[in-house]
Parts: structure tokens; sequence; C-alpha cells
């Protein structure tokens, strides 16, 4: 029996809100007081039963400052890694696996060599071994198959360098198939055990592929033995821990066969396999049993069974299989939201607050660009504090002030995720209307734009701007939406062509049109800035409409040419009737030079009007064949951090 008395406090579990970490966590708290456990997400469902809740930490480990911030706040002693990212089929993003299971733990290695403490106790797998998966020993050559795989044999030699060279009391456990209570709904014993208890069988792949598979008491007496047996002469070593028997697919069935006595017989090979599974997977768990002074004790069958008991004080499986999904994000319909500030450094963090709030309820993989259009004010150190906070923040900084436009295309440039939410800093884009973006994207919509069915502003300029847009739509060669802004969802292959575009004067909601695909609208009203005076006054806003009509129209050379065939036409007919009068009424005809100072005024404004808009499209040309940059970035921000661009 292990004295759980004698691991040298403090302890902490790094990933407590993960399924082993949650066990061990909860198997330690109960009967001591100076255990805690991190969470990167708020009131995680594994812990929720959890009493002294201010000794789970809410901490983003993949931030240097957090995990250093969290080791001087605990102090301890003893501590269990069971973070990782990788092992399930739908974390396949490969640079945050090697983040999070490689990067992190070398920051964790590279604290405690400064610092004393008793045992580091690692989280491994059995993925390591790849393809030599048949029983190996801890010193045969692993064979990796995955990324994931890959991450944790570097991270078993980082252990090795660090148990070794440096001699740190540490170790690796190699963890086969681990399964319990508080196991997430979608893997294979839950599946099984929660149909069983129905008297049938999920799905199931080949029955004659292979596992190790080993119960959550034994695994969490694993990490405790390990704490507490671990010799020098064994430090930076790798221990499988498993059972040590193969088990099928078809052994497992017939298991939960005798000890639910489901009446109905199981199919096989009507679920397709991973690509890295293999058919013998198992350990060889001696060297465990000599070092570590443990072996597992619990069977299949009795594991099945406490297994089902847990599943018993379970009142709703689809919320459970909800609960767990809530932390499984969306990739699919992920999205990078690009943000163009300017002056707005006491909207951004209510920017954030409040995008942060409506996306976390979307369950969706997300990003938050703060584009800094060389903002006179602070922006850039708002930016970085939130960014050291939240790594899904980053932020770019401008050499100056380029415009909206070029920092929208900033932000689309360095994008990942699958959509761009295009919005002003200024908080009169409300991220509550987003939700709207993203169920119209669900349904198939490439592009979905907001509608200022109304804003707050003067009286002139509602009625200007609605003016606007309706002449701007009206001349145009393309569809423009009437009262659609900026603010909008692009689909990343809309984006792609839009920055495809080489032309310098960029007008977005322009281009967004002419690009086509599947579009829409969703109205919304459009607030007053939340913070000072806008930026923009009457003399910008009158750029803003010529750029929009002289990059998608040609009427106003369309108008000079019917303007001059009407005053050509016009100068024909009045010389004619100059002439008849002068020849057969001269007493009538106009005398004087009056008449000339008017056609000569009337000819020379003409001149003038049509010279002046030969000139805005000169311009616009010599502007394109400068061809200088859209935007110049000055810096990089990210994970509180500002990198200069030397490029």
């Amino acid at each position: 029996m292990l004295d759980l008395m004698k691991l040298r406090g403090p302890i902490l579990i790094l990933g407590a809100s993960g399924f082993i970490g949650a066990n061990l966590f909860k198997r330690l708290n109960a009967l001591r007081n100076d255990v805690y456990g991190t969470s990167s997400k708020e009131n995680p469902w594994r812990l929720s039963d959890v009493q002294n809740k201010e000794n789970i930490l809410i901490f983003n480990l993949r931030i240097n400052e957090n995990l250093f911030e969290l080791f001087e706040k605990t102090q301890p002693q003893t501590i269990f890694n069971c973070i990782a990212y990788g092992a399930y089929h739908f974390e396949n993003n490969p640079e945050l696996i090697y983040e999070t299971n490689f990067l992190i733990t070398l920051r964790i290695l590279n604290y405690l060599e400064k610092n004393k403490f008793s045992a580091y106790i690692h989280s491994g797998s059995s993925s390591e071994y790849g393809d030599n998966s048949a029983g190996p020993s801890e010193n045969d050559f692993p064979l990796p198959n995955s990324h994931y795989a890959v991450s944790k044999v570097a991270c078993s030699n980082l252990i090795l360098f660090y148990g070794k060279k440096k001699k740190l009391p540490i170790a690796n456990l190699r963890l086969y198939s681990v399964y319990g209570p508080l196991e997430d709904p979608s893997r294979l014993i839950p599946n099984i055990v929660h149909k069983a208890l129905e008297n049938s069988y999920p799905p199931f792949v080949n029955k004659d592929i292979s596992r190790d598979f080993i119960y959550i008491d034994d695994v969490c007496n694993a990490f405790i033995s390990a704490a507490l047996n671990l010799e020098e002469d064994s430090y930076g070593e790798s221990f499988n821990i498993g059972f040590g028997q193969e088990v099928t697919i078809e052994k497992i069935a017939h298991e939960a066969k005798i000890a639910f006595s489901i009446p109905t017989d199981p199919i096989f090979g009507n679920t397709e396999s991973r690509h890295w599974d293999n058919v013998n997977w198992f350990a060889n768990i001696e060297k465990t049993k000599l070092k570590l002074n443990w072996q597992p004790k619990t069977s299949l069958q009795q594991g099945l069974l406490k297994t089902a008991d847990w599943l018993k004080t379970v009142e709703n499986w689809e919320n459970l299989e909800k609960k767990s999904k809530k932390y499984l994000l969306n990739k699919t319909y992920s999205t990078s939201v690009i943000i163009a500030c300017y002056k707005d450094n006491l909207a951004i963090p209510l920017m954030y607050a409040r995008l942060t709030e409506t996306l976390s309820q979307l369950n969706i993989e997300y990003e938050i660009i703060f584009v800094n259009d060389g903002s006179p004010d602070n922006t850039e150190e708002v930016i970085r504090n939130i960014s050291a906070k939240d790594p899904n923040v980053m932020g770019i900084t401008h050499s100056r002030n380029f415009g909206s436009q070029a920092a929208f295309q900033s932000g689309m440039k360095i994008a990942r995720m699958n959509s761009c939410i295009l919005m002003d800093g200024d908080l009169q884009d409300p991220p509550e209307i987003i939700p709207q973006f993203i169920e119209k994207w669900r349904e198939g919509f490439d592009v979905v734009f907001g509608i200022r069915v109304k804003r707050e502003a003067p009286f002139f300029m509602q009625i200007a701007y609605k003016l606007f847009y309706r002449i701007f739509s009206y001349f145009s060669y393309v569809y423009i939406p009437k009262d659609a802004g900026d603010f909008s969802l692009i689909d990343k292959k809309v984006v792609s062509w839009i920055l495809k575009f080489s032309e310098r004067d960029v007008f977005l909601r322009g281009i967004r049109a002419f690009v086509g695909f599947k579009q829409t609208g969703i109205c919304y009203l459009r607030p007053e800035r939340a913070f000072g005076k806008s930026t923009n006054n009457l003399l910008k806003n009158l750029n803003w409409a010529k750029k929009g009509i002289l990059s998608f129209s040609y009427v106003p050379l369309s108008f000079l040419t019917f303007c001059s065939i009407i005053i050509f036409s016009a100068s024909l007919l009045v010389s004619l009737v100059h002439i008849f009068l002068k020849l057969i009424f001269p007493e009538i005809a106009p005398q004087g030079i009056t008449t000339v100072m008017i056609l000569v005024i009337f000819f020379g404004s003409s001149i003038l009007i049509s010279v002046a808009f030969i000139g805005e499209y000169i311009a616009k040309i010599f502007e394109e064949v400068k061809a200088r940059p859209k935007y110049i970035r000055k810096s990089i921000i990210q994970n509180g951090s500002v990198k200069n661009i030397s490029e």
C-alpha cells in the first residue's frame, strides 16, 4: 500500500484538467491540502466536483512568464507533468504538438535545474515506440510514426540528458492504453461500457488490432511509486506503464460480453483505423517492476466494471459528451479576427474581453490579430500585455499609419485559420455579431458582411453615408452591397484571391464584391466610437468616396465623353443658328463680348473639370506604377514579447 503522505510537498500536477491529471489530482487532493493542479481553461468538467477550487490554478503554460510565475507561487517539491497534445486524432497541429510536448518540458527542466526539488515524473507515451510496438523494452530503438510520437521521443531523450548528465531526480513514464473514470467519452472503453449498459456494442475497427489496456488507478500508483522509489542510478530513464498483456479488439469485446451479459455479437471492421494504428501494441514492464516496485493490479474485467460504476453516476451521457467536446475546438470553422487599430488603446482591452467571451461560446479554434497601424499612443504596449496572458493573441506594428485597408491586408497575410473576420478597433463593429457570421458561413456562404442599417452619428453624416453607398453602387461596374463596410467574415479561399490583387490603393469592400463567390449580409446597428473622437472627418470621407468610385467605376470618364458630345453638338447648333441670324436677321443676332465671355468660361471650366477627372485616374496609375509596399511591418508582438523585423 502506497503511503501518499511520504511524497514531499507541495505537490504540483501540470495538466490536472486532463484524464490522467484529474484522477491523480483528485486522489492526492483527497488526503492532502498541499496539492495544486493546473488547467488552461476555467471550470474544467473533470474537476467540477473539487471542493477546494483555490488549489486549481488557471495558467496557460505555453507562455514563459506564466510557467515561472506558477513555480514561484507554488514552490513545488514533487511535480507530475501530465500535459500532452496530439494524442487525439483531432489534435493535428504540428507546431502546437512540439511546443506543448517538448518546449514546455524544456522550460520546466531549465527551471528545475536551478531550484531544489524532490521528484519530477513525466507523462510519456507508448507511442514513442511507433512501429516497434510489440513488447519493446525501454532500451529498444523507437520508430516514431507520427508528430506526437516524435515529440514524445524528443522529451524522453531530453529527460535522459537532464537525469544522467545534470543528475536531476526525474523519470519518464511511457503510458500504454489508459482507461477508467473521467476518460473522454469519445474513447474506446467508455463507448464500450456505455453501449454495454444498453446491451449493445459500439462500432469496432479490425478485430485483430491489439492494445495494452491499463486501468487509471494503476497508472496513478505508477506516478506515485516513481516519485517515491526513483533511485539515482535510474535518473532520467523511461519506464513502461502497461498491464503487460496483448488484448485484441475481439478480446475486449468478449470481456465486455461476459462482464455485462450482452446478448448480441459484435461487428468488426465497420470503423476505419487510424493511420498510426499497429496490429500488436503491448508493454514489457519487467524494468518497471524491478526499479519502481510497481505492478498493475486491476484486471481488464475489473476495470470495465469499475468504469461502469462511474458511468452509472453520470446522469446524462449526452451532457457528458457536450462537456467533453466543449474543450475540443472545431478546427473546420476556425477564424482569425483581424483588428485595425489607430488611437484605440483604450478600446482594445474591452474589445479583447468581448471578443474572447463571444468566441469561446462558439467552440471554435481562433486567433486574434491586432494591427497597430502606426498609432501614436501606447497601443503596442496594450497589445503586448494581452498577448502575454493569451497565446491566441498576436500583434503587428506598422512603421507608420498606412490606413485600415493596409492594416487588414497585413493581418490577412499572416492569418492561419480557415476564415478572417475584419473589424475596426474602435468597437463600432460589435463582436456579438460574429456568431451570426459563423452561422451563415456554416450554411455555405463564403463571404458574410455587416450591413449598417443604422448608425449612431449626426443626421447629416447618416444621410451622407447612405447617399454615398447608393451612388457608389449605381456607378460601379460590379454590384457593391449598400451600407456594407469592412466588417465581415471572409473564407480562406476568398482571402487568398484578395491577397493576389497587386494594386496598392486598395478598396477592400469593392474587391470583396469583385471576387464573387457566395455572399450574404447581416444587418446591425453601428454604434458611435467607444472612446475619443473619430479619426475620420469630412475630407477623409470624401477621399474614401473618391477612392471607391475611381477604383470600381468608369462613369466619370464616360460622363466626360457624354458631356463632350453634348457640348460639341450644342456648339455646332449654336454656331449654325448664329450664322443663320447674321445672314437673315442681323439686327437680332447676338452682339458684343458678353456672349464670348460666357462661352469661354463655359468651355474653360468644362476643360478644367475634364482634366481634373483624367488627372485623378492618372494619379491612381502613377501610384500603381511606383509599386511601393502597401505597408511596412516594424515588429511582431507575440507571447508578451515584441520582435523587431529586420526585413
